[in-house]
């Protein structure tokens, strides 16, 4: 049977947290779903060779190290994503995504101009630590509720605005950080970001953020839904932290991730009760103020319990 060449490529997600704000590694490239080549802010990634590539994983950290100069630590498969016309061009094409946690670093940028960015640069509306719900208020809500109104009366009105309620919260419905793509997707299909209006032809809608080239801020949406929720079951927070830190450092870093604040006290008090840290018997070194003791994660805790993660207890 034949039909349209198939492209398999890898794409990372690395991902940093560096004074309180959660950072991914972006390369300024071509455009590869820009007929004319436009350069965009990309993920690294680069194609599979399915007859030398070993496998996925190595062949991934190779390609980062020899791109960037970064040597991958932690990372897992994170999705596949080969919708039809993801990339200019006839051939079809497939991008298995990874994820990876590491401590931010000097990149070796060579042709491709790598650079660290905030993530929340690309998903604004989902860091609600300070703003809360204002950006929603000011910015998105105005356009979800003209997308509301131009569907039919009935059902798909309703049913819009049931989704905007959900993913958005209101009412009685709460913030799930979790629903990081399905936020993303709702702006996608109600024209509220640059990338649907690109794909379709049309002008430039209200500004939501800094966009991606391809669908690199989906795969960048599914990444930092997949942090959110695995931070809780999970100790791969401690993948972003140096190997001595104080509570604070950790709860800063949980936080930047998650988007909202937490409780202090709680948070300690969970993180403590988990057996997730124990002390080093040492103070951090600073002037001014009483220094803060200095912490450890406690790897055999993953032996000892299912799911050692941290919670999440909001302010």
């Amino acid at each position: 049977m034949s039909g349209a060449p198939m492209e398999v490529g890898l794409s990372a997600v690395i991902v940093a947290v560096t004074e309180e704000r959660p950072r991914v590694l972006i390369v300024e490239a071509p455009d590869p779903a820009d007929p004319e080549g436009a350069v965009a802010d990309l993920l690294p990634d680069g194609l599979l060779d399915p007859q030398g590539d070993r496998t996925l994983e190595l062949t991934l950290r190779g390609w980062v190290r020899a791109r960037t100069g970064l040597e991958l630590g932690y990372v897992e498969q994170l999705y596949t994503f080969g919708d039809r016309g993801r990339l200019a061009g006839a051939a079809r094409s497939l991008s298995i995504a990874y994820l990876a946690l590491v401590r931010e670093e000097p990149v070796s940028s060579g042709n491709h101009r790598a650079q660290w960015r905030d993530v929340y640069t690309y998903m604004p509306w989902e860091d609600r630590r300070r703003t809360g719900s204002t950006l929603h208020e000011r910015t998105l809500a105005p356009g979800l509720k003209a997308w509301i109104r131009a569907a039919p009366a009935g059902p798909l009105r309703e049913g819009r605005a049931e989704r905007v309620q959900v993913a958005f919260g209101g009412g009685e419905t709460v913030w799930d950080g979790d629903r990081v793509l399905e936020r993303y997707e709702l702006l996608y299909a109600a024209d509220l970001l640059k990338e649907a209006v690109r794909n379709r032809g049309g002008g430039d809608p209200t500004p939501t953020g800094r966009s991606m080239g391809a669908d690199h801020r989906r795969i960048l949406a599914t990444a930092l839904g997949r942090i959110r929720g695995k931070i809780r079951y999970r100790p791969v927070i401690f993948e972003l932290l140096p190997p001595q830190f104080t509570l604070l450092h950790l709860q800063r870093t949980v936080e930047a991730l998650a988007g909202v604040q937490l409780h202090k006290q709680n948070f300690r008090r969970l993180v403590e009760r988990a057996g997730l840290v124990e002390g080093t018997g040492t103070r951090e070194e600073r002037t001014g103020g009483r220094p803060a003791e200095l912490f450890r994660f406690r790897r055999e805790v993953v032996r000892e319990r299912r799911a050692p993660g941290v919670g999440l207890p909001g302010l």
